[in-house]
């Protein structure tokens, strides 16, 4: 028999049983102690000295950590846990694009709006306003309760947020049916502006919650279609279309001001924001979208503003959910995301007083700096009398040279454009900028980890005129020292030559100021790609993904189209389903469409906020050298806007420069981020490269869905490419197809 254990050895091992391995906190509370801890993903992995993506597996399930990480990773979790700890609140359910109608308890009638994207049968149909106005719960209607709060219908989904019961946002309609995401409807009594403002604030319970903990929550958005401007009073269109506000006498303009309620300055345009000094540090302010003014712009939006109220809603509300509250144009959308990421205070306690005071956060722009000279605009005060040049660092627009086309290319039948999903976005990834201001240094030596604006020549340097010159936007050779970003030149020494700066103007204090930004962007972008049955796993065959974004074109492009003719488009691509119901097919289509805005809306979103960065004066009666309203703020960064393209463009040169010294293709013309080439078949498959396994080859172009990977942009005859290159065109700008050549100097 074996040796009977003491009592204490017993106890010993029971309690080392009890006691177990401590168990870590769920991976959606993993990332939300991380975000509330303002920590990116990048940033913990740094900490812990692995990978960003085995965070990212951390915080979605995918897997677990291991010692020694694992107590490391768990004692940096109990820490937040006990700085922030989680307040009660129940996970909305995921919204999607498959369903149209605003609640599943709601027959649809037979006559659908005539809008509606293809002939589809009544069943599946959103329904028209008066027969929501019929269908709608009791409980919705108005009543004569004191809080004359409306009901929600059974629809809604879960709050993430008890202030905010209702989603960020609304869609009010003429008859005073406001939709909300997740297919709630509310009752709007309001008649006038005033009193849509009282009841958004007191009674709708839309807005959304802040994205950081030093942050603020975002103000509700309601947007009102061309039937609820008639109801309030507004006009059909604005008639100041410089301006683009009504007049100061107008009768909604007075009626706001006798009730004490205040415009910014921008006034009651397209975008307006009505508001009245916080109250016991609560803020009381509303931002309506007029979509009969153009709120919605359809370069940013597609068709979006012609949608039913409730599949407006789920549009918006979606991006709202997944981006952020629209507060204007895509532009400004993009640039309030950069600072609801990274707030530029936080509070600190004074040392002296023991009160909290407001102070920097660290890591974000905490206040506005004024631009080296070379940085700024030709207009801005700094820029008033400097001779020594500025800076050129812009998205590509180069043609090659047709004397260069060889006979083979020529005779190759086809020219393939591919673009690079989100450039801007995938270059802002991990990107160190400056946060302080500008330091003059004279003959630096120069430091690729330290962001900041260099006079050097480059000139000197030979390159392939076959390829654009990796220096310039227009790829020609630099015809002399010139201003440059730290990426420029440090791809310059990549490339093998010596740099040796005149003078630079340089930020001692930097940072990765984008890096929540990208994130929340790519995670955005990834998840609605993913949504529309596109693999978006970098894994994925790249035929598999090319065929799977030529069924998501047709779907989209299907608006008008009545369903035979989609069948007979459909039977012609690889894995469609040709054969599915027309309810089915219906359903789809409206599902790839509405997707297809969110997409358009992300991506402009990403374009126009790098551009915000370097926003110019507006305005007829601005001079150079008085300051505008956009340099005030500490996101009026060129420099940063310049790093992000300049990395852009580097980042193309040197996809081009691997696959020209792998199979001696170059580019026939780059715009952007699109690159055309000549090849043996319709398909970037037919000249990118692939190793033995059949893999894409490393460091060249990469199809797939990941910003900074590419997919089809356009195919056209080669015949076609070399006939606009010869003429002086670019064939990038217009491989899509379409009469565009008359817009080359647009």
């Amino acid at each position: 028999m074996p040796n009977q254990p003491n009592q204490d050895e017993l106890f010993a091992a029971v309690d080392e049983l009890l006691a177990g391995e401590p168990e870590l906190p769920l991976p959606g509370e993993r990332a939300r102690l991380r975000e509330a801890a303002g920590v990116t993903q990048a940033r913990l992995a740094q900490v812990l000295r692995t990978s960003t993506q085995t965070v990212k597996n951390w915080e979605n399930g995918r897997s677990e950590p291991r010692p020694p990480r694992r107590e490391a990773y768990l004692r940096l979790l109990e820490g937040w846990a006990a700085k922030h700890p989680a307040e009660p609140a129940t996970e909305p359910a995921p919204e999607t694009f498959t369903s149209s109608v605003p609640a599943p308890e709601q027959p649809a009638p037979a006559d659908g709006p005539a809008h509606d994207p293809v002939p589809v049968p009544a069943s599946s149909l959103p329904p028209n306003r008066s027969a929501v106005a019929a269908s709608r719960p009791a409980g919705a209607s108005r009543t004569a309760s004191a809080s004359r709060r409306p009901a929600r219908s059974k629809a809604a989904a879960p709050a993430a947020d008890s202030r905010f019961p209702n989603g960020p946002l609304a869609v009010l309609d003429g008859d005073g049916t406001a939709y909300c995401l997740g297919g709630v409807l509310l009752d709007c009594p309001a008649t006038t502006i005033a009193q849509l403002v009282e009841w958004t604030l007191q009674e709708s319970g839309i807005g959304q919650a802040r994205l950081h903990r030093h942050g603020k929550d975002s103000d509700p958005l309601v947007v009102l279609t061309q039937s609820a401007a008639v109801r309030f009073g507004l006009p059909e269109r604005l008639e100041d279309r410089r301006d683009l506000r009504l007049a100061e006498d107008h009768p909604v303009v007075r009626q706001l001001a006798r009730v004490k309620w205040k415009l910014t300055q921008r006034g009651f345009g397209p975008w307006p924001r009505i508001y009245r000094p916080a109250e016991a540090g609560r803020r009381q302010c509303v931002q309506l979208a007029i979509l009969p003014w153009d709120a919605l712009d359809i370069r940013a939006w597609g068709n979006v503003a012609s949608l039913h109220p409730a599949d407006l809603a789920r549009v918006l509300g979606v991006f709202a959910s997944r981006v952020f509250t629209p507060r204007g144009s895509t532009a400004v959308t993009g640039l309030e995301l950069m600072t609801a990421l990274r707030p530029p205070t936080r509070p600190v306690k004074d040392d002296t007083t023991g009160e909290w005071v407001s102070g920097p956060n660290p890591g974000a722009l905490a206040r506005p700096v004024d631009p080296a000279p070379p940085d700024a605009p030709q207009e801005h005060p700094v820029a008033q009398g400097w001779e020594g040049g500025f800076l050129d660092e812009e998205a590509y627009q180069w043609v090659r040279d047709p004397q260069l086309l060889s006979d083979e290319e020529c005779l190759l039948p086809w020219a393939v454009g591919i673009d690079i999903n989100t450039a801007f976005l995938a270059a802002a990834a991990r990107l160190t900028v400056g946060l302080s201001q500008p330091v003059p240094v004279t003959a630096p030596v120069f430091d690729k980890k330290i962001p900041g604006t260099w006079l050097a020549d480059l000139s000197h340097i030979e390159m392939d005129p076959r390829l654009p010159n990796p220096f310039t936007p227009s790829g020609l050779r630099p015809d002399g020292p010139g201003w440059y970003t730290t990426a420029t030149l440090a791809y310059a020494e990549e490339l093998g030559h010596e740099v040796r700066p005149i003078e630079a103007y340089l930020r001692q204090e930097t940072g990765a100021y984008l890096d929540p930004w990208h994130d929340r962007l790519k995670d955005a972008y990834l998840t609605t790609t993913a949504d529309m049955g596109i693999p978006v796993d970098k894994d994925t065959d790249p035929a598999a993904f090319l065929d799977a974004m030529a069924l998501h074109k047709t779907y989209a492009a299907a608006t008008g189209t009545r369903l035979e003719t989609l069948r007979a488009a459909l039977t012609e691509l690889p894995a469609s389903r040709a054969d599915m119901s027309d309810e089915d097919l219906a359903a789809l289509v409206r599902r790839h469409q509405q997707g297809a805005m969110v997409l358009s809306a992300i991506k402009s979103t990403v374009k126009g906020g790098i551009g915000k960065l370097r926003e110019r004066p507006q305005g007829r009666h601005y001079k150079d050298g008085e300051r505008w309203p956009a340099l005030e703020r500490p996101t009026w960064r060129p420099d940063i806007r310049a790093a992000v393209i300049a990395k852009a463009r580097v980042n193309m040169h040197r996809k081009m420069a691997k696959l020209a010294a792998l199979t001696g293709l170059y580019p026939l013309a780059v715009l952007s981020d699109c690159v055309a080439y000549a090849s043996p078949g319709p398909s970037a498959l037919d000249f990118l490269p692939t190793d033995g396994d059949g893999a894409p080859v490393y460091g060249t172009f990469r199809v797939g869905a990941n910003p900074g990977l590419c997919k089809v942009e356009g195919v056209q005859e080669m015949a076609w490419a070399v006939d606009l290159m010869e003429q002086g065109y670019n064939p990038a700008r217009h491989i899509k197809g379409g009469d565009a050549v008359m817009d080359e100097g647009e």
